[in-house]
């Protein structure tokens, strides 16, 4: 099977290796898609949760020319082999340079090495097992296996997790027996048999685990925690480490600088300021709404007096064009409070809607005449007997749908 470099140095970013195999994947045209299977390789593949380097390959061609081919994916299949998808064929028994990019696999030795110290932490003070662990492209995330977790248990254990960091601490690679794992109190064991390689943090945690790592905790560079957030089988805790931790906290204080500038205030003075903004504006809409029921209260009496009543009824059909869904709703509701009224009315402010109701002491059913007009319409809308409401695509649609409406309830 191919020699995994990578187990003995996470580090290795340059290495020679044999092509052992090379298959095709995919073709479309011309263009093919390829599989290349090495004697040895120091190219991670996708697993435990840690996504897949990537870099080059380099060989070259007859005449001395050298072949460079990009590394697009690292993955094993059932048998446990690895194998480099890359887009140009690499022949069974050419000599090979494998190219790592380091800034990426950095990049997930910090993370990964800081979701051991990171579990290890949960598990010391708050008892929370992690249950499944995913590094993403912007963030990492754990799973752990806890109802709940407050501010206080967060602080704590991010905090735990940096001390341990800044006293760079060795890290350790140890290969054993299952027998011996178990002997040693390993936190998680794979269900396999056959040598188990252990992740070991001086006196921290000692963890099965086939990832790369930092060879110190000072090489994590920081944590952060970021969030949470309650998930099936427990709180998924977000979190960043390192260079990532570091971009993190920028693009936070450069929102937080764009964002007191538009006050203006310093930072620090935000929480205040946005929640003296947030009672003035609740403040604000409180009066807009006792206003606007103001103004549909003095627009229902002027329309109840000046429209033509048959015997027990007063029917009100009217469009609003710079009156919207919410204005037209309270309009309705006020002239409904008079006996005899059915109000037909419309506005095209906005998303051209639809609102009927009548008095208590009618019959009709609005929820039924409304939906068949709207839908009609290829709009939507419902209700019940005594109110609905409703909107249509085009607001040139309002004045036939009202007065269809009204035809429909005189001939009753």
């Amino acid at each position: 099977m191919t020699e995994r470099l990578y187990y003995n140095d996470s580090f290795l970013s340059d290495f020679r290796a044999k092509v052992l195999d090379a298959t095709e994947l995919t073709r479309q045209n011309n263009n093919s898609t390829w599989a290349v299977r090495l004697d040895r390789t120091a190219f991670y593949p996708t697993s435990g949760g840690q996504p897949f380097d990537t870099g080059r390959l380099i060989t070259e061609s007859k005449s001395g020319v050298p072949l460079e081919s990009a590394i697009e994916d690292v993955f094993e299949d059932e048998h446990g082999e690895i194998w480099h998808r890359v887009s140009k064929v690499v022949p069974p028994g050419a000599d090979v340079r494998g190219l790592i990019d380091m800034e990426r696999r950095r990049d997930h030795i910090q993370q990964h090495t800081g979701q051991h110290l990171l579990s290890a932490a949960f598990i010391q003070l708050v008892s929370a097992k992690t249950v499944s662990f995913h590094l993403g492209e912007q963030i990492s995330t754990i799973d752990l296996d806890v109802p709940s977790l407050g501010l206080p248990e967060l602080v704590r254990v991010e905090r735990l997790a940096n001390e341990i960091i800044a006293e760079d601490r060795p890290i350790a690679v140890h290969y054993v027996s299952r027998e011996q794992a178990q002997q040693m109190g390993v936190r998680k064991l794979p269900e396999r048999a056959g040598e188990i390689r252990l992740i070991d943090i001086h006196e921290f945690d000692l963890n099965a685990c086939g990832g790369t790592h930092a060879r110190s905790t000072g090489q994590i560079g920081g944590l952060l925690l970021r969030r949470t957030e309650k998930v099936k089988q427990g709180v998924r805790v977000e979190f960043v480490c390192g260079l990532r931790a570091v971009a993190a906290a920028r693009r936070d204080f450069e929102l937080l600088s764009e964002s007191a500038a538009l006050y203006p205030c310093a930072p620090a003075d935000l929480p205040v300021n946005i929640s003296r903004q947030r009672d003035e504006a609740r403040h604000q809409q409180k009066r807009e709404v006792r206003l606007l029921e103001e103004i549909a209260e003095l627009k229902a009496a002027q329309m109840l007096d000046r429209v033509s009543e048959t015997p027990g009824l007063k029917l009100i059909a009217e469009i609003f064009p710079d009156r919207d869904a919410v204005f037209i709703k309270l309009l309705a509701q006020r002239l409904t409070r008079s006996p005899g009224v059915i109000a037909l009315l419309g506005s095209s402010e906005n998303s051209p809607a639809v609102v009927f109701a009548h008095s208590a002491d009618l019959s009709s059913d609005m929820g039924t005449i409304l939906r068949e007009l709207v839908t009609k319409a290829g709009g939507r809308g419902g209700g019940g007997k005594d109110f609905a409401q409703g909107g249509v695509p085009e607001s040139t649609q309002l004045h036939s749908i009202l007065e269809e409406a009204r035809n429909k309830l005189l001939a009753r």
